[in-house]
């Protein structure tokens, strides 16, 4: 049933995505006098198929994994002296860049809108407040103990955790000083902290600033609750199942995630003892060994075993904003620019080697997150529409042929030049596009299969 979810929930998202930048090309087309003869949603055999008063074929394909606008191009066939009017190549080279860019631009729109959704309940996040430091750590070299408050990264004010952690991301992969500014508890006197990092988290493969910093958020948790549990894992071995609810670790209280985490790293091939809560109260003790694994070049000990925090957060950090109609759609401007630059960011870690490409995520991860976060709330799926239709928008952006960005690069060159850019650079520039995509599809599909072990 869980896997149906995740397929049902995947194609869901998909279908809106495809749909709304295809509708983006298919649109600006139509505005430009293009004749459209089909616009497809997916590819391979068709499952309905409808035509409208202009003769525009409208298909939805068994494969639902994209779609295209198919235009009247004089480079696909002859056409017609009657006809080339409507030839995409026949117009201007200012409305084909209108009809490539109309795709990204439409994905982006979309984005505003389901932020857009979201924000008129308000929005609502933690105060970037330390419950506890660990002890050694790069926060606690840089002055941080309890109840220290970020309240600026590098100048840049932030009032949630979610604020800190986008502003700490641009100092992955960098060596030198992040800048914090901060207020110490029951005081309101702001105090400059340089946190001193070398190719910070520049080989972690799920880069976590706040757990590397040694900062805890001040969480009361209740308990661990299992997710999926592998079963060639260490914990299904010892008896662990889905759904349970870890409370101690060899006679002490679990206080986070993280600490747990910890806990169960260093304690390779050693056993441990673990207080269970299953269903209908039942308690009992579990004995796990921790199997030996390599993580980021590291010897540490692992369950095999996805964890989520049970518990809840202070009510006196809890911050809400309320927006109207309008400043909801403020917001929501503000946040898919936010995301974008999010977004282009991280490519540019990855390419100049900042960022670990074992971040790159394929398919596999796409679909287990439609699937987690439509379980989790309407708005959350919502929300992780407007994050994936962001990333397609930026990815289509991108200068490789094949995509729109690539076609835009051609039709800049044109602009440029007067003339357009020749047939035979252009299929060598797709064929090395299609290779490159092809190549990436592949190792981020890698990625998410290695993840699951």
């Amino acid at each position: 049933m869980d896997l149906l979810q995740t397929i049902f929930f995947t194609l869901i998202a998909l279908g809106v995505l495809v749909s709304f930048h295809e509708f983006g090309h298919f649109w600006v087309a139509r505005r430009c006098g293009v004749k459209v003869q089909r616009f497809s949603i997916g590819f391979g055999t068709p499952l309905l198929r409808w035509r409208d008063s202009q003769d525009t074929e409208f298909v939805i394909a068994a494969l639902p994994l994209g779609g295209y606008v198919k235009m009247l191009d004089e480079r696909e066939g002859e056409v017609a002296a009657e006809d080339l009017p409507g030839a995409f190549t026949q117009k201007t080279v200012w409305q084909r860049l209108a009809i490539v860019a109309a795709g990204p631009l439409a994905n982006f729109l979309l984005a505003i809108v389901a932020f857009w959704i979201v924000f008129l309940a308000g929005e609502r996040g933690i105060a970037p407040v330390a419950g506890s430091v660990i002890g050694g750590s790069l926060a606690e070299q840089s002055g941080f103990e309890p109840g220290t408050e970020i309240v600026a990264v590098n100048g840049q004010r932030t009032n949630t955790w979610a604020a800190v952690s986008r502003q700490l991301f641009s100092y992955i992969g960098t060596s030198g000083d992040i800048p914090l500014t901060v207020t110490y508890a029951d005081s309101n006197i702001e105090y400059e902290l340089a946190v001193p990092v070398t190719a910070w988290l520049r080989e972690a493969a799920e880069p976590s600033p706040l757990r590397e910093l040694g900062i805890t958020p001040p969480f009361e948790l209740d308990a661990l609750s299992l997710g999926a549990v592998s079963e060639e894992g260490a914990g299904f071995a010892a008896g662990l199942r889905e759904g349970d609810r870890l409370v101690a670790i060899d006679g002490q209280d679990i206080l986070s995630v993280e600490a747990f985490i910890g806990d169960i790293s260093s304690s390779a091939d050693k056993p441990v003892e673990l207080l269970v809560e299953r269903e209908a109260g039942q308690r009992l003790m579990i004995t796990a060994t921790p199997k030996l694994v390599d993580r980021d070049g590291l010897q540490v000990g692992q369950l095999g075993v996805q964890l989520a925090s049970l518990g809840s957060y202070p009510e006196e950090l809890l911050r809400e904003v309320d927006y109207g109609v309008f400043g909801a759609a403020v917001r929501a401007t503000e946040e898919t620019a936010e995301t974008s630059l999010f977004v282009l960011r991280s490519i540019g870690k990855l390419v100049v080697g900042d960022l670990s490409p074992k971040n790159l995520s394929g398919p596999i991860t796409i679909a287990k997150v439609a699937g987690d976060s439509a379980k989790s709330g309407f708005d959350n799926f919502i929300r992780f529409i407007a994050i994936l239709s962001i990333m397609l928008g930026v990815m289509n952006l991108l200068p490789i042929p094949v995509l729109d960005g690539g076609h835009i690069v051609y039709y800049l060159i044109e602009v440029v030049k007067g003339s357009p850019v020749s047939d035979t650079v252009q299929i060598i520039g797709y064929k090395l596009g299609f290779f490159m995509l092809m190549g990436l599809m592949v190792y981020a599909t890698y990625n998410d299969v290695m993840r699951s072990f």
